[in-house]
């Protein structure tokens, strides 16, 4: 898809959303089987802090891998900062580094677009795209905003006075207040945006009344959401989701183009040989299948985009030219 300067940012993220749901769909892709020959030790590299979205991923594959008997020993290591792009640094030069793993994404994708860093996603092994996550927006419970129109007319009054908290800039959560301020008329540059390592220091900024909003995937406000001490204003999504039960969508706040989620994949270094790749996709797809995993997306309404091997690589550069124009509309990227 090309964009062009008469094109909207909406459209734009409708067709990108399109083409997320028609590569997925849970279907198996990707060369990988059922008989997956168990993986001995695993580090799974979580690029942001814990409790946030990346860090939910990667412990959920955690689980799985070990209740299907995919590998015998599996760890998660946080390593925060920058949109990912430290882990990124990090795991990049590690060249055929076996037993390595690393949770990628559009906040990753995006991070690299917007930092300028040295290494970028093509210093990785496309493994699986995994899942999908909608995005919230949440204000504290004694909040004034009740709705989401109230919040945006804040934002319109005066940005400066309305901090929003969320994931490192250049994340999906910058995006999607972006698209969401465009819609309302607003530059999105203005946007008071405050960018935070990881969903538990968003959550505590807000349960401190630190910020005036915070904007996340589903999954990192929802305990809090369900326990009254954080109200959701909308969802990203065009119809009601499972894990949000009566937060309002996109399209009953007369959004309906902006609907809109996060997706999250896993990685590995560089240099692998092809046996070593096929290991790692083989029991990702079978991770896929098994009853654990279908059972956490069911848990926390996670959209099932699954993708793997070649033809995740081959979505993932496609991906990539979206997402630059995305940003360079936003005013993200030149």
């Amino acid at each position: 898809m090309r964009i062009t300067r008469t094109g909207t940012i909406a459209a734009v993220l409708a067709a990108l959303v399109a083409t997320v749901s028609a590569c997925g769909g849970g279907s198996a892709k990707g060369g990988g089987d059922q008989g997956a020959k168990q993986l001995a030790r695993l580090n799974i590299i979580a690029p942001a802090a814990p409790g946030s979205g990346w860090d939910q991923t990667a412990r959920a594959v955690q689980d799985s891998l070990q209740k299907a008997d995919l590998a015998r020993q599996v760890e998660v290591t946080n390593v925060p900062g920058a949109s990912g792009t430290v882990a990124l640094a990090q795991v990049a030069p590690q060249k055929g580094k076996k037993d390595l793993l690393i949770m990628s994404g559009l906040a990753m994708m995006s991070g690299v677009l917007t930092n300028g860093t040295d290494v970028t996603l093509d210093d990785l092994t496309p493994v699986a795209r995994l899942i999908g996550e909608y995005e919230t927006i949440v204000v504290p419970a004694s909040s004034p905003y009740q709705k989401l129109d109230d919040l945006l007319a804040a934002i319109k009054a005066d940005p400066k006075k309305v901090p929003i908290a969320g994931g490192s800039a250049g994340s999906a959560d910058q995006i999607f207040i972006g698209l969401l301020a465009k819609e309302a008329g607003i530059d999105p540059a203005t946007v008071n945006y405050v960018p935070f390592s990881g969903g538990g220091e968003a959550t505590t900024a807000l349960l401190g009344n630190k910020v005036a909003a915070g904007v996340a995937g589903t999954g990192e406000f929802q305990e809090q959401v369900k326990a009254g001490k954080l109200r959701a204003l909308v969802v990203s999504a065009a119809k009601p989701v499972e894990s949000m039960p009566g937060v309002p969508t996109v399209a009953d706040v007369g959004h309906p183009g902006v609907e809109f989620y996060n997706w999250r994949s896993i990685m590995a270094p560089n240099g692998l040989t092809a046996e070593q790749k096929k290991a790692y996709v083989d029991a990702v797809t079978a991770m896929h299948a098994s009853d654990a995993w279908k059972a956490t997306l069911k848990e926390r309404a996670w959209e099932d985009t699954f993708l793997a091997g070649d033809e995740f690589g081959t979505w993932l550069g496609q991906e990539q030219t979206r997402v630059r124009g995305v940003l360079t509309e936003l005013g993200l990227v030149k």
